[in-house]
């Protein structure tokens, strides 16, 4: 439809399609009104409209190289922001591109910021990744990181962050961090991440199945999937090796090592790897599934970040097992059993017991379903997240249509219900 306000959001490390956050996102902004069209990584070749979507139009780019080291890093950013760039003037010269949405990581994308706001168009920041943080895990509790890169990674941090118009942050920890680095508080939303009620319904473990313990996500190198391993391997020994299973459903660069690491612990015949799922398979496997895990290890990163996964866990009822981090509490609260320091010999007996406890697991899972229908669904981000594009976009949006006024009264007409 010509004339509608245009949104182009800028998606750096991972395909358009899956990215569950901005496919929400999308979502959210066509309801309202809003055309869309999504810059990203090359996923699926045949691909030009975002699956679900009525007419998100996706522009993918080629990546040639992956990032391993900091050199590759550089190249990789290096050349994401070059093809991102080239498709947002295109964007811009058609016509659309009202306003901008860019997801880090990485924090590159700031002289694009400039360019927009001098042209006098928003530029929003959806924060899904503490930049600094990443790569301070990715390093190692055995490494120091390098401090000038550090250094660096805080500046693109601050960069980016000043250069918007508003910032989206994916919750308070994230909030507090953008408000630190000089943004002024009215100009940060927190938008968390988390399915829809209505894409999802609660698990359905019957007992005397046997028990599928999950683990949905990421495979890289701070996401400790091999810890998920060595507590299935411990879990083993404790239990005996039927009636009980490990899933792991995703992918990543960790992915052939955390293999190697089931292959020489001899523990595949207790640990299933499903790959990468789409929408409906994620949530066909965590219905039958019994406990989630997250096993993400008490760094600074990790106990200020929201995990996509967490809430996709406590969406559907699952009992989760998970270090005893700030944001990982505050979205699970009780609907978590919670380990000092995510070792897997914790992660092992927290399983274990909860998997002798039915009781325990159903009160967690009745717990965990309240919290995500109060509070933490999707139908209560969407509207804050839309109000942004709203506000900053509104003398493009259509005036609001005013009720018909009666004859000879003050009164508007009531409304009419379809």
């Amino acid at each position: 439809m010509a004339g509608k306000p245009h949104v182009t959001i800028l998606i750096a490390n991972l395909p358009a399609e899956r990215d569950r956050r901005v496919i929400r996102e999308c979502l959210t902004l066509e309801e309202k009104g809003f055309d869309v069209t999504v810059i990203a990584p090359r996923g699926d070749k045949d691909l030009r409209v975002l699956p679900g979507s009525r007419d998100t139009r996706l522009k993918p780019y080629p990546v040639r190289i992956y990032g391993g080291g900091v050199l590759t890093y550089a190249v990789e950013f290096g050349w994401s922001l070059f093809c991102i760039a080239i498709r947002l003037i295109g964007e811009i010269l058609a016509g659309r591109a009202h306003a901008v949405q860019v997801c880090n990581p990485p924090d590159v994308y700031w002289p694009l910021a400039l360019l927009l706001r001098a042209l006098g168009r928003p530029w929003v920041f959806d924060h899904h990744d503490l930049s600094p943080e990443v790569y301070a895990s990715r390093v190692g509790a055995s490494e120091t990181p390098n401090k000038w890169a550090m250094r660096t990674l805080v500046a693109m941090e601050w960069l980016t962050l000043r250069t918007a118009t508003e910032v989206v942050a994916t919750n308070e920890s994230f909030k507090d961090n953008a408000v630190r680095r000089g943004v002024d508080p009215a100009k940060v939303i927190v938008v968390r991440n988390g399915p829809a009620a209505r894409e999802i319904a609660p698990f359905q473990y019957v007992e005397g199945d046997p028990h599928k313990i999950v683990y949905l996500g990421v495979f890289g190198p701070q996401d400790n999937v091999e810890g998920v391993v060595l507590a299935a391997e411990e879990l083993a020994r404790r239990r005996g090796r039927t009636g009980w299973k490990v899933i792991l459903a995703g992918d990543g660069e960790s992915m052939p090592s955390v293999r190697r690491l089931a292959a020489e612990r001899k523990v595949e015949d207790v640990v299933e790897f499903t790959g990468w799922l789409d929408g409906p398979a994620v949530d066909e496997l965590l219905r039958s599934a019994t406990i989630a895990v997250q096993p993400d290890l008490p760094t600074r990163m990790n106990d200020l970040s929201t995990m996509a996964k967490t809430v996709e866990y406590v969406g559907r009822g699952l009992p989760v097992v998970a270090a005893d981090l700030t944001e990982t509490r505050a979205t699970l609260g009780d609907a978590g059993a919670y380990v000092p320091t995510g070792a897997p010999e914790e992660f092992a007996e927290a399983l274990d017991t909860l998997l002798d406890d039915p009781d325990r697991r159903r009160q967690m899972s009745k717990l965990g379903r309240e919290r995500f229908l109060g509070q933490l669904s999707w139908e209560h981000q969407a509207g804050p997240y839309a109000a942004v594009f709203q506000r900053l976009l509104a003398k493009r949006l259509p005036p609001a249509p005013i009720p018909r006024q009666r004859s000879g009264s003050s009164m508007p007409a009531p409304e009419r219900h379809r």
